[in-house]
């Protein structure tokens, strides 16, 4: 397994560093401010063909994997403006549907997808299910009529609905038994819900967290679909949500190392001019070296993200979820620290608008919280890793 980048990736990631710096922190900020989407950034990064990187190259993608497209989320929020979107729309459900869809689906969402004209949400998360996929409750039963789809449920926290042009939702199919009337299998299915669909409701969820992308509440209220709007099989269950899932926590990954390594760096340029008593703050080694952990534990973290994206990419669907578990953990806690010592290092200026550090300690605790807690990913790992007994 390669641990040295190849000249290509070098090269992609150097011209992304380019696109991203032209932009920067102050941008995003602004647009932050302004409370719309970052479509400049976001129409020139398609252009350059980096949205759709990893989408399949006979339907206007790059070809690549979630190995490129991490690559890309990464070097964008070290210069201060990373695009989310990126995790949901190419990553999770660009990803499905290029493995799950039919050709009439792939035709119809991956061209836009990958030129960044049309984008896609995700909707799983529900009130009462958590971090638990089997106690969704949004479910999805056939109009025997017509053969049509209709869905109830709720979802929350759910990322950029007010600009996606659909919502890729996750239920439950149902059954009628003559002895308990309705209920919905433990398996999910996965189902494209267009913006304008009838019943399909959103509200926004008033967060304090300070992002261009807003969060919503969803509301199903028998949202009526064609038969062709379920994406893969009925009965094929986890392993198409874990199609999505994995590579939503590597580019959850590369969100957090590149925050991390936006905020190490203003953190080092400070310490270098910052002068008392005659010596650069960064000589001493009080101040040095939590950086220098800091930024091992950035380094540390990406090897795990690029070992997690190759098994993903090369279609390990088991070693890409345990790595891809272990990726998103470790990115999280060396983003939380970096971002900490990063303030730390500026002092009362690390808590000023001027340095722009003080919004990324509430963006950096959402890398430990979403889209799993690190927790879970510890009870992951103790029993499908170590084969300790479950806890839950």
């Amino acid at each position: 397994m390669p641990v040295i980048e190849s000249e290509e990736h070098k090269a992609l990631r150097t011209a992304v560093a380019a696109l991203g710096h032209r932009y920067g922190r102050a941008y995003l900020t602004r647009t932050v401010a302004e409370g719309s989407h970052p479509a400049e950034l976001w129409s020139e990064a398609a252009e350059l063909g980096y949205l759709g990187v990893s989408l399949p190259e006979e339907y206007g993608g790059g070809g690549g994997g979630i190995a490129e497209l991490s690559l890309v989320l990464e070097e964008l929020g070290a210069a201060g403006c990373p695009l989310l979107l990126l995790v949901v729309s190419p990553a999770i459900c660009g990803t499905v549907i290029a493995r799950f869809g039919t050709e009439a689906q792939k035709r119809e969402w991956l061209p836009g997808l990958a030129d960044g004209t049309r984008t896609m949400a995700f909707g799983i998360t529900e009130p009462d299910a958590g971090s638990n996929a089997h106690r969704i409750t949004t479910t999805a039963r056939r109009d025997p009529g017509t053969g049509d789809w209709l869905l109830t449920g709720r979802k929350v926290f759910v990322s950029c609905v007010d600009v996606a042009d659909a919502t890729l939702v996750v239920g439950r199919t149902e059954t009628v038994s003559a002895e308990k009337g309705r209920t919905g299998r433990i398996k999910p299915c996965l189902f494209i819900v267009p913006r304008d669909a009838e019943g399909f409701e959103r509200r926004q969820i008033d967060m304090e967290l300070s992002a261009a992308e807003k969060q919503f509440e969803l509301f199903l209220d028998d949202v009526r679909l064609p038969a062709d709007a379920l994406v893969g099989d009925e009965d094929a269950g986890l392993l198409q949500l874990f199609a999505g899932l994995n590579p939503e926590r590597i580019m959850t990954a590369a969100f957090a190392i590149g925050m991390g390594r936006h905020a190490l760096a203003r953190a080092v340029e400070y310490a270098r001019e910052r002068t008392v008593w005659n010596a650069p703050i960064g000589a001493h080694q009080a101040v040095a070296h939590p950086l220098a952990q800091a930024h091992i534990e950035l380094e540390l973290a990406r090897l795990m993200m690029q070992k997690a994206a190759l098994l993903h990419d090369t279609g390990d669907d088991t070693g890409a979820g345990e790595a891809a578990n272990m990726a998103k953990y470790a990115a999280a806690e060396a983003c939380v620290k970096a971002v900490d010592q990063a303030v730390h290092t500026l002092g009362g200026n690390g808590l000023t608008r001027e340095f722009g550090l003080a919004s990324l300690v509430t963006a950096a605790r959402v890398s430990r919280i979403a889209p799993v807690s690190r927790e879970m990913i510890l009870n992951y790992v103790s029993h499908q890793t170590l084969g300790l007994p479950k806890s839950y």
